[in-house]
C-alpha cells in the first residue's frame, strides 16, 4: 500500500512539474545577415544592364534606315512589316499564331524559325519569355517587328539551357500570323 501512495504521489508531482508554465529564452542565430550579398547582387545587376543598354544603344544609332521605338518595360522594338489595315492587337485570353527567330546582338542567328516551328500562345496564360509576353500585344495581325531584349526581358541569368548563354541580350523577330479573339472573356 506504501509503494502505490508513494507511486501516486510521484506521478502527481511529475504532473504538476510539467504543468507548471516556464519561460524559455528564445535561441537567437548563430549568424547574422549583413545584406551585402543583396546589395552586390543589385550593383552588379545594374552595372550589367547598363552594359548591354550601351550596347544595344550602338546597334540603334547605326541602323539608321529604320526607326526603333523605346517600350515601357525596358526593350526597343522597330517595324520590319507594319500594318496600317489591322486594328485589333491581342488582349488577354486571345490565342495568337507566330513565329519567331532570335539572333545575338552581332546579329548571328542562334534560332531560326524552322528551330523554333510556329507557335500558339494564349495571351496572358502562358508562360513565355517575358520581353515577348509583352512585345506581342503590340502587334497587329500580319505585322513583323524586331525586338531588341535585355538579357533580363529575354532569357536571364539561367538561359535557356541550350544555345542561349547566361544573361545573354538577344534580338527577336516576331510576325504575327493570325489572332483568334478570346470569345468568352467580355470586356
Amino acid at each position: 500500500m506504501k509503494i502505490i501512495n508513494i507511486l501516486i504521489l510521484s506521478l502527481f508531482l511529475v504532473f504538476l512539474n510539467s504543468c507548471s508554465q516556464r519561460q524559455e529564452e528564445a535561441r537567437r542565430p548563430i549568424s547574422h545577415a549583413s545584406g551585402t550579398f543583396i546589395k552586390e547582387s543589385i550593383e552588379r545587376n545594374k552595372k550589367l544592364v547598363a552594359t548591354e543598354e550601351k550596347i544595344i544603344d550602338s546597334i540603334i544609332k547605326n541602323d539608321t534606315l529604320k526607326e526603333y521605338l523605346a517600350s515601357s518595360k525596358g526593350y526597343w522594338y522597330k517595324y520590319e512589316t507594319k500594318s496600317e489595315l489591322e486594328t485589333v492587337f491581342p488582349k488577354r485570353g486571345d490565342i495568337v499564331y507566330y513565329e519567331y527567330e532570335i539572333k545575338d546582338l552581332e546579329n548571328t542567328i542562334i534560332y531560326t524559325k524552322e528551330e523554333t516551328k510556329p507557335q500558339e500562345y494564349y495571351v496572358d496564360k502562358e508562360n513565355i519569355m517575358i520581353g515577348l509576353r509583352d512585345g506581342i500585344k503590340l502587334m497587329k495581325k500580319g505585322e513583323t517587328i524586331s525586338f531588341l531584349f535585355p538579357s533580363h526581358m529575354a532569357y536571364g541569368y539561367h538561359g535557356d539551357d541550350d544555345k542561349i548563354g547566361t544573361n545573354q541580350p538577344i534580338i527577336c523577330t516576331v510576325t504575327l500570323n493570325d489572332i483568334k479573339l478570346d470569345t468568352q472573356t467580355k470586356n
